[in-house]
Parts: structure tokens; sequence; C-alpha cells
């Protein structure tokens, strides 16, 4: 069965986590972790990039999963758990990541035995993901490179030049009709790219439903969606409904695939690549047509 929205798993429960709970069950270790294991798909994308590989028992069962993971290229030679009690037990970690996910048997396990845990929360803005790398990198042992990280995010940011939105309004519009709307991620990848959060405008809370008619009535100059042209079942029917592409046609949609949303981090940088990218693309193609008429 597909993924309702982000499996609302994600965009409820973690809506693009981030940063690191202060909260940690047993002592850290003074010695770096030997063997890590994530629970959580959005600790994977730091994992991969500031653990080294022999520290990585196992990482999230939707790791390798190109439709949800930013680092399932990086994820493939990793074994993935599905968080059982019993795996857990088999795995023996010294390190667990587990933004919330695993079984409530699991995580008593981890509990009773006194193995660290390491839980990752929602984030809504960049600082934050800055902050996460630093306590990833330095629970994982390597902390040089968390700061090596993040000043490669920042000179990919600073190198995207001026925000093309100019004030434009924008929806970031899922299958099924939802809308993600403030206190998300999301919307401070509009704010910076210049955009207006449509949700916002229309004083929505961070998930809501909002009909095609409603959305026509509100006439947004683009759409974010996660994939074009295609329909693969009910929910996805929709976004391809005859009166949203009159009102918000292909041109003036803008792509942003799943595995760049679902999770907030090092891949931020390259969601906010697609976001500018396809706000200039969607203008120059606006500028193709004026110049033909």
């Amino acid at each position: 069965m597909r993924r309702p929205v982000k499996s609302l798993i994600f965009a409820l429960a973690a809506m693009i986590p981030a940063v690191l709970s202060a909260a940690t069950q047993g002592p850290l270790s003074a010695s770096p972790p030997r063997r890590i294991v994530s629970l959580s798909l959005c600790a994977d994308q730091y994992l991969v990039l500031l653990a080294d590989p022999g520290q990585i028992v196992a990482l999230n069962r939707f790791s390798q999963d190109r439709g949800m993971s930013w680092a399932y290229e990086r994820a493939k030679r990793f074994r993935v758990t599905r968080g059982s009690a019993e795996e857990l037990m088999t795995l023996r970690p010294d390190l667990v990541f587990t933004s919330g996910f695993g079984t409530p048997t699991a995580l008593e396990v981890l509990r009773r035995r006194h193995i660290p845990t390491v839980e990752l929360e929602r984030a809504e803005d960049y600082t934050v993901i800055e902050r996460s790398v630093r306590r990833v990198a330095t629970a994982v042992g390597h902390p040089e490179r968390g700061e090596a990280l993040i000043k490669t995010m920042r000179a990919r940011l600073a190198a995207l030049g001026a925000p093309p939105g100019r004030g434009r309004v924008a929806a970031y519009y899922q299958r099924r009709g939802y809308l993600t709307g403030q206190g998300t991620l999301i919307d401070e990848m509009m704010r910076r790219a210049g955009l207006v959060n449509l949700a916002r405008r229309l004083g929505r809370p961070m998930l809501s439903y909002l009909s095609i008619e409603q959305m026509a009535r509100a006439r947004p100059d683009f759409l974010l969606v996660e994939q074009k042209g295609v329909v693969r079942d009910r929910g996805t029917e929709m976004l391809e409904h005859p009166l949203l592409r009159r009102v918000v046609p292909d041109s003036r949609r803008i792509l942003l695939p799943e595995a760049l949303t679902t999770c907030a981090g090092p891949s931020y940088p390259d969601a906010m690549t697609a976001l500018y990218r396809g706000i200039r693309q969607a203008d120059r193609l606006a500028g193709q047509s004026t110049q033909s008429r």
C-alpha cells in the first residue's frame, strides 16, 4: 500500500526531524561507539557521512528505499533492521539512534540494558540541522567531521545566490490533497527561497486537507510536488486533475522528491538547490512563452 502523505508517520510524528534530544538513556562512553544501530531514517543520513563505516552495524529499514531515503546509495553497503527487540539483541549495539521509532518492546530492551540512545526530534529551521550535525558527530566520536560538513553545507547554500521567489505564493501539495503548513521545514525553505507558503497565508496548521476546488480558488503561483505527470493511484490522481492543471500547469510545478524532504539533515542543500532551480526554470519558461506571443 502506498505511503499516505509521507506515511503521516514522518509528516506528523517526525515532520522532518533533526534536532537531538538532550535526554539520552544510559551513559555515553568516553570512547567512540563501535556498534551503532539506527532505527531512524532521518538519523541514517547523518551517520553515513559522519561515522566510520565500520562503526555502523545497521540502518533503518527504509534507508535503501530510493523514493524515501536521500542516503540510499550510501546505505546499500549496510545491513538494515526493522527494529524489533530480537534483532536489537542480535546486533548488540552500544549506541542507538531512535527518533521515536522502534517497537515499545525494543525500546524497553534498550532501557533495561542501559544501552545509550540518541533520539531525533523535528526541525523547523536550518539552524537546528547544524546543531544536529554537531551533536551526531560528537556522539559518534568525530566532531571534526561535523564542522567540515557544516562548512560545506553553508558554502552550498551561499552559492545559490539571491532568493528567486520574489514574494510569490507556493503550495506544497501532497497526495490526497494534503497541504504542508506552518511550523515545518518546508515552510522555512519557502521563506529562504523568497516564497510565501499558501498554508501560512490561509492560517493552516502543520498539515491540513485542501480540496482541489479550494486550491483552484487560491491560485498559487507555484505548486511544490513530489512527482510530476505520474498517476499511480487515487491519491496521486487528484494532483493531475484537469481543474488543478488549468490553474497551475506543469510549467509552474516544482519537483521536490520525497527523499529530499522526508527528513532534515545533510539533504537540506540538495532540497534548496532543487527549489531554487525549479523557480528559475519556471520563470524562464514563462519568459519564453511571453516572447513567443
